[in-house]
């Protein structure tokens, strides 16, 4: 049963690329969770909690520890992003829609996420010596990688919030991760990075224009 989900137990061969059962599958339910929560739909949650758990076998595997720990955060704010999406406000009894934060607010969470971002890599860059029973190896890139988590998780709960600046964290995520797992060799999972680059841009445009539409019936009444 274990077996199944080994990274060294591939499904078929992409142009003499080895893909694994679980580096195809994490591919194809992140992909349609992307283009869910694109167009506002509340499926993508549980689509996304099943890319989740899949990614995170994956990434422990081949070391990306950061990226590991990143999934169990995804997993949460999948669950709470679910009961978010579909559960009024309380002040006007209705489905929250998307909008911009505050200047203040993304001022601040952008600072938050450097700090935390550069803290996370000093641990990480040494988790190996901390806990080296669970991590036998020293972590890859573990600053870029820290980074990347950091924004990721940032992004996450920008989303549950229907925040449209999360699509401009991801955007970057997205950036970084192209190269960062064709370096590691995981080269799907690059081509899918470069997949949800065209997807995060899709999607911010997409959010864009619900703001605007509503603005402009706003005006009209």
């Amino acid at each position: 049963m274990f077996e199944f989900w080994s990274v060294n137990n591939i499904a078929f061969k992409v142009l003499g690329y080895p893909m694994s059962y679980v580096e195809f599958l994490g591919t194809i339910f992140s992909l349609w969770s992307v283009w869910l929560i694109s167009e506002r739909k509340i499926l993508t949650w549980p689509v996304g909690i099943v890319s989740v758990l899949l990614y995170m076998v994956l990434f422990y595997q081949i070391g990306l520890y950061s990226d590991t720990i990143e999934q169990v955060y995804y997993l949460g704010t999948s669950i709470y992003g679910w009961w978010r999406w579909s559960t009024p406000e309380s002040a006007n009894g209705k489905i929250a829609n998307v909008r911009y934060s505050s200047r203040h607010t993304i001022f601040l969470t952008a600072l938050g996420t450097i700090v935390i971002s550069l803290a996370t890599g000093i641990f990480m860059s040494q988790i190996h010596l901390i806990l080296p029973t669970i991590f036998l190896e020293k972590a890859s890139f573990p600053y870029l990688d820290a980074l990347t988590t950091i924004m990721s998780f940032t992004a996450m709960w920008l989303m549950t919030q229907k925040r449209i600046e999360s699509w401009y964290y991801w955007i970057v995520v997205d950036i970084i991760g192209i190269w960062l797992y064709y370096v590691k060799q995981v080269k799907f999972v690059a081509l899918l990075y470069v997949i949800l680059l065209f997807m995060a841009i899709n999607g911010s445009r997409s959010w864009l224009k619900t703001v605007k539409l509503a603005k402009s019936q706003t005006f009209r009444n």
